[in-house]
C-alpha cells in the first residue's frame, strides 16, 4: 500500500507590520472601484426622481435583483450540491490501475485548492445564471400581472393572455431546469470520475453505487423535464412559422399533437427507467429507454408528420388547410387592428369633365404642396437664422387652427446644432449653448410669390399666428449630451439665449428656471457626473455652484423608453405648440410576439420605406418581431423643462392593463389630456406602416382566395426616388374627403398596386388621425381587377413621357437648377383618383441654395397637367375649369382664389364640427360635444370673414 502524499500549505504570513500606506492605498482602491460600481445606479436614481418615476426605477431594479438572487442562488446551490455530494461519496479506497495513478496526479495538484474552486465555480455560476435570469424581469412581470384578453384561441380553448404572459415564462423555467440539470451533471461527473466514482477502463462497475444513483436521478430529472417541454410544446405549435401560416396546420393538428403527447408519455417512462436504476444496477432499461425516445422522436416527430404532409395535405392542400388558413386570417386581423377596416368598391372614372371636382371644393383647397421630406433644407436657409442652430431632415405635419380656420401645417422646432458652433470649447458646448429657440410652421397649401413656403410662425424671437408660447428647446432630437444649467455666480446669466442685433453684444442671455435636470452642485454629484462624462472639469469649474443642474438624457425618445422600456415606440416624435408650450408628442405600442395563429412581423422590415430609411428610424426596431401591436400610449416630453407624460390612449388593451398592474403610478388616464393637446393627437405612421403590409394580404378574407394568393397587393415603389432600388412609399398625412362621407378629416393615406410586378393601381387606404369619435377608423377603397387605373409608379412615367413636361424639366435642369420632385399624392376626388405632385427648383451653384416651389404636375385618367399653380394645372386636366378653387395658393396679395380656399376650408371645417358634435351627443359625451359647437362657431366666424373679403 503506497502511502499518501501529504501537503503542507505555504506559510504566507507577513513578518512585520503592515504598511498604513499600503492598507491606505488598498482601501482607497477598493472605494474607489465600489464608487465607480455604484455612480451609474446612483446617477440613474438622480433621474428617474427629477422626472418622478422613481417607482419605475425601483420596480424594474426590484425585479431584476429578485430575479439575479433567486435564479443564481437556486443554480449554484443545485450544481455545488450535486458536486459536494460527488465528492462526500468518493470511494475511500480505489483499485490502482494506469488510470487511478493518472488520476492522483490530478487530484494532488486540485486537492490544496479544492475550496478555492469550489468557491470561484459556486460564485460563477451565481454571477452568469443571476445576469441571465436578471434579463427576463420583463417575462416575469407579464406572467405576474397577466390579465385576460376575453379572446380564446381555437385549438386549445385556452385565453390568449397564456399565450402571450404566461407561456414564455413556463418555457423560460423549464429551460432553466434543463440547463441547470446538465450542468449538474457534467460538473458531479467530472468530479466522480477525478476521485474514481467513474472508471472507464474496467470491465464492470465502471460507476461506484453512489455514482450510480446521483448520475441516475439527475438523467431521470432532465428526461422528466423534457417531457414537461414536450407538453408545452404543443401550445407553443399555436406561434409556429410555417410555410404558408402562423400557427397549427392541418399537419400539426393530425400528427405533431399526438406525436408531443405521445413523445411526453414515452419521456415519463423513461424519467422512470432511469430513477428505477437507483434500486438496479443496470443502465439497460434507461438506456433502451433512451433509445425509444430517440427512435420515437425521429418517427412521431419527423417521419409521421412528413407523410401526413406528402401524401394527405399536397394532394389538396388548399381543401385541408382552408380551416386553419382562416384561423390565421382572423386571428392576424384581430391582433393588428384591422378587423373593422371597411372595403368599399370603387368603380373609378379615367373620364374628365368641366367643373368634375367642384363636390371636392374642401379637399383640393387642403391638398398639401410643402413637401416636409423636401423643406428641410429651405427652413434651414430661411428660419435657421444662424449656424448653431438646425432642423430635422425630414419635417412633421400637424393642423392648428389659424383664424377659425383648421389648416394642415408643416412643423419643425428650431433646435440647437452646437457642431454649427465656430467657437467650440467645453464651457461654450456644456454651460452656455445650452438650448435651442423657436418653433416654425408653414401652411401646407400656401407659398409665397417665390415659391418660399408661407409661414404662421417664424422668426427669432417667434412671432406669429398661433400665440405666445415659451420657445426654449433645452429637450430635443438634437442637443448635445448634456448641459449644466442655472446657479452661476455671475451677476450676467451665462447661457446664450438667441441672437438679438438690437442688445449691446448682439446677444440676449438667460438663466434656466424650469423644473427639469438634476442637482450637480454637491460635491458627491459632481464627482458621479465627472465619472459618468469622463470629464474632471465638471469637479473644478467655478461656474458651477450648489443650485447648478445638469440636464441628461435630453432626447425625447429616449426619455420615454427609459421611464417605460416596456413601449415600443414609434420613429418620429413631433414638436407641438400645446398650451403655451413645446411638447414633443410620441406614440408608443404595445406589442407580444405571443398571439396564436397571428402572422409575425419583423417592424424594422414592415416600416422601411425612403423616409424612416433616410431618417434612421427602421433600424431603431432592428430585429423586434410582433404579432400584436396596439397604439396604447400617447407620450409626452416638454421641451423646456423635460417633464415626461404617458397618457393611457387604448383603454381596452390588454397588455396594456397588464403594463399598468406592473407599474401603476406610470401611467395618467385618458381624461388627462388637456384639449389642446386632443387636438395634436394624431394616427402614428408607423403603425399604419405596420397595418397596411399586414392588409396587403390580409384584406383577402376567404381562406380560398388567400391560398391563391392572386389577389395581394404592396407598396408601390416611392416616385419621387429613381431607380431600382428605391424604396417604398411612404404613407402622407392629408386632409381629405373619402367618397360617401361628409366632411373632409385629418387622415393617413396609401396606395396599394398588384403584388407580382405590374403598378396599375388596386386600392387606396385611409385612416382617420383626428381624435375624434372616429378616430383610427380604416377605409379601403378596392379598385376592379379589370380596371386600368395608373399606380404612382406609372403616373410618374407619364408625366417625365409628356413633351410639355419633359422638355420644361429638361431645361431647369440643363439651366444650373436642380429639379427636386415632391410627395405625389394620391386622391379619390371626381369619382376618379387625382395625382398631384409639386415640383421643386434649387440651384446647383450655390451651396446655400433651396428647394422652391415653382411648378406643379397634375394626372387623372389619361391626362395631365402642368402649370405654376395648382388651380392652372388642374383646369388643364379638366377642360379649362375643375371646378374649384385650389391650394396652393400664392399668399402676400388679396386674391379671389385665396379668399375662395379660406372659404372652403372655413365651410369644411364647420361640416366637420357639426358631424363631430352629433356623434358625441349620440355618444353622451358633452364634453367633445361642448369642444365641437366651440369649433363650428370658430368655423362660422371665419367662413363670414372669408365671404366678406
Amino acid at each position: 500500500m503506497t502511502n499518501t502524499p501529504q501537503f503542507q500549505r505555504p506559510n504566507f504570513q507577513f513578518k512585520g507590520r503592515k504598511s498604513p500606506l499600503a492598507l491606505t492605498f488598498g482601501i482607497l482602491v477598493v472605494l474607489g472601484i465600489l464608487f465607480t460600481a455604484l455612480s451609474g445606479f446612483y446617477a440613474d436614481w438622480l433621474w428617474f426622481k427629477s422626472v418622478d418615476f422613481t417607482s419605475t426605477w425601483s420596480t424594474i431594479l426590484g425585479t431584476k435583483a429578485f430575479l439575479f438572487v433567486i435564479g443564481g442562488l437556486l443554480t449554484a446551490l443545485i450544481v455545488m450540491a450535486n458536486v459536494f455530494i460527488a465528492y462526500k461519496r468518493r470511494p475511500l479506497y480505489v483499485t490502482m490501475m494506469v488510470e487511478s495513478d493518472n488520476l492522483e496526479r490530478y487530484r494532488s495538484q486540485v486537492e490544496p485548492i479544492r475550496k478555492g474552486l469550489f468557491i470561484a465555480l459556486s460564485v460563477a455560476l451565481f454571477y452568469f445564471a443571476g445576469s441571465a435570469s436578471s434579463q427576463l424581469w420583463s417575462t416575469w412581470l407579464l406572467f405576474q400581472n397577466s390579465t385576460s384578453f376575453g379572446v380564446t384561441d381555437p385549438q386549445f380553448n385556452m385565453d390568449i393572455s397564456f399565450f402571450a404572459f404566461r407561456l414564455p415564462f413556463w418555457q423560460s423555467l423549464i429551460s432553466w431546469g434543463i440547463t441547470t440539470t446538465v450542468l449538474a451533471i457534467i460538473a458531479s461527473a467530472i468530479v466522480h470520475y477525478l476521485y474514481s466514482g467513474i472508471r472507464l477502463q474496467v470491465q464492470q462497475d465502471r460507476t461506484t453505487v453512489a455514482a450510480r444513483v446521483q448520475l441516475s436521478v439527475l438523467l431521470g430529472v432532465v428526461v422528466l423535464l423534457k417531457a414537461v417541454a414536450y407538453w408545452f410544446d404543443r401550445y407553443a405549435l399555436a406561434l409556429k412559422e410555417g410555410r404558408l401560416i402562423t400557427g397549427l396546420t392541418y399537419t400539426d393538428v393530425n400528427a405533431v399533437l399526438p406525436a408531443k403527447a405521445i413523445l411526453t408519455g414515452i419521456a415519463l417512462v423513461c424519467a422512470v427507467l432511469f430513477f428505477a436504476t437507483i434500486i438496479r444496477k443496470s443502465w439497460i432499461l434507461p438506456a433502451a429507454g433512451t433509445a425509444l425516445l430517440v427512435v420515437s422522436s425521429v418517427l412521431f416527430a419527423g417521419l409521421y408528420p412528413g407523410a401526413i404532409q406528402q401524401f394527405q395535405v399536397k394532394p389538396s392542400e388548399s381543401s385541408k388547410e382552408a380551416p386553419f388558413i382562416q384561423r390565421n386570417i382572423d386571428a392576424t386581423r384581430a391582433a393588428y387592428g384591422i378587423s373593422d377596416v371597411t372595403v368599399t368598391d370603387y368603380q373609378a372614372t379615367a373620364s374628365t369633365n368641366s367643373g368634375q371636382l367642384a363636390n371636392d371644393a374642401a379637399t383640393i383647397a387642403n391638398i398639401r404642396l410643402m413637401d416636409p421630406n423636401v423643406l428641410s433644407s429651405t427652413f434651414r436657409q430661411l428660419q435657421q437664422i444662424r449656424p448653431y442652430y438646425s432642423f430635422p431632415q425630414t419635417l412633421d405635419i400637424d393642423r392648428y387652427t389659424v383664424n377659425g380656420v383648421k389648416r394642415d401645417v408643416v412643423v419643425a422646432a428650431r433646435e440647437l446644432n452646437i457642431v454649427g458652433n465656430p467657437s467650440r470649447n467645453w464651457i461654450n458646448d456644456h454651460l452656455v449653448y445650452t438650448h435651442g429657440f423657436g418653433f416654425v410652421a408653414a401652411f401646407g397649401n400656401e407659398r409665397d410669390a417665390d415659391g418660399k413656403p408661407s409661414f404662421t410662425v417664424g422668426d427669432l424671437p417667434p412671432k406669429g399666428a398661433l400665440g405666445e408660447f415659451q420657445p426654449r428647446i433645452y429637450f430635443g432630437e438634437n442637443v448635445p449630451d448634456y448641459s449644466i444649467i442655472g446657479g452661476v455666480k455671475t451677476d450676467t446669466p451665462v447661457e446664450f439665449d438667441y441672437p438679438d442685433d438690437s442688445s449691446p453684444n448682439g446677444q440676449r442671455n438667460y438663466t434656466y428656471t424650469g423644473k427639469g435636470g438634476v442637482p450637480v452642485g454637491s460635491l458627491l454629484n459632481k464627482a458621479v457626473f465627472a465619472l459618468k462624462y469622463q470629464e474632471q472639469r465638471i469637479l473644478l469649474s467655478n461656474l458651477i455652484n450648489k443650485d447648478s443642474k445638469i440636464l441628461f438624457e435630453r432626447n425625447p425618445r429616449d426619455r420615454v423608453a427609459k421611464v417605460a422600456p416596456w413601449l415600443t415606440l414609434d420613429g418620429d416624435p413631433y414638436p407641438a405648440l400645446v398650451d403655451g408650450k413645446v411638447l414633443w408628442i410620441i406614440d408608443g405600442y404595445t406589442t407580444s410576439a405571443g398571439y396564436p395563429y397571428s402572422r409575425r412581423t419583423v417592424l424594422s422590415d414592415a416600416i422601411n420605406d425612403t423616409v424612416t430609411t433616410n431618417t434612421g428610424a427602421s433600424a431603431l426596431l432592428r430585429n423586434q418581431s410582433i404579432n400584436y401591436i396596439r397604439n396604447s400610449v400617447k407620450a409626452t416630453v416638454d421641451a423646456y423643462d423635460g417633464t415626461v407624460s404617458l397618457y393611457t390612449w387604448d383603454e381596452q388593451d390588454p397588455v396594456l392593463k397588464t403594463w399598468a398592474k406592473a407599474f401603476p403610478n406610470a401611467l395618467l388616464p385618458k381624461s388627462a389630456i388637456s384639449e389642446q393637446l386632443m387636438e395634436h393627437v394624431r394616427y402614428p405612421e408607423d403603425l399604419f406602416r405596420v397595418q397596411r403590409e399586414i392588409l396587403s394580404s390580409y384584406h383577402v378574407r376567404s381562406a380560398e382566395a388567400f391560398y391563391g394568393g392572386q389577389d395581394f397587393w404592396r407598396i408601390p415603389r416611392d416616385p419621387s426616388t429613381f431607380g431600382a432600388n428605391a424604396g417604398a412609399q411612404p404613407p402622407y398625412y392629408l386632409t381629405l374627403q373619402m367618397p360617401g362621407t361628409k366632411a373632409p378629416v385629418f387622415s393617413l393615406t396609401t396606395p396599394f398596386v398588384p403584388r407580382g410586378g405590374r403598378e396599375n393601381l388596386s386600392a387606396f387606404a385611409v385612416v382617420n388621425s383626428d381624435a375624434g369619435p372616429d378616430y383610427g377608423k380604416m377605409s379601403v377603397l378596392q379598385l376592379p381587377r379589370n380596371t386600368n387605373i395608373a399606380g404612382p409608379s406609372q403616373v410618374a412615367s407619364n408625366f417625365e413621357a409628356k413633351p410639355e413636361v419633359a422638355n420644361s424639366l429638361s431645361l431647369l435642369r440643363r439651366g444650373g437648377s436642380d429639379v427636386v420632385l415632391g410627395n405625389l399624392l394620391t386622391l379619390p376626388v371626381g369619382g376618379g383618383l387625382l395625382y398631384v405632385q409639386p415640383v421643386y427648383v434649387q440651384a446647383t451653384a450655390n451651396t446655400s441654395a433651396y428647394p422652391l416651389l415653382q411648378k406643379v404636375l397634375v394626372s387623372f385618367g389619361d391626362q395631365i397637367g402642368f402649370d405654376d399653380t395648382l388651380k392652372g394645372a388642374l383646369d388643364q386636366v379638366f377642360s379649362g375649369n375643375s371646378g374649384t378653387s385650389a391650394g396652393g395658393t400664392t399668399t402676400g396679395g388679396s386674391t379671389g382664389s385665396t379668399n375662395n380656399s379660406s372659404l372652403a376650408n372655413a365651410l369644411a371645417s364647420a361640416r366637420a364640427a357639426y358631424q363631430d358634435g352629433l356623434a358625441a351627443l349620440a355618444n353622451g359625451d358633452f364634453a367633445a360635444y361642448d369642444r365641437a359647437q366651440k369649433r363650428l362657431k370658430s368655423a362660422i366666424d371665419a367662413a363670414i370673414n372669408a365671404q366678406s373679403r
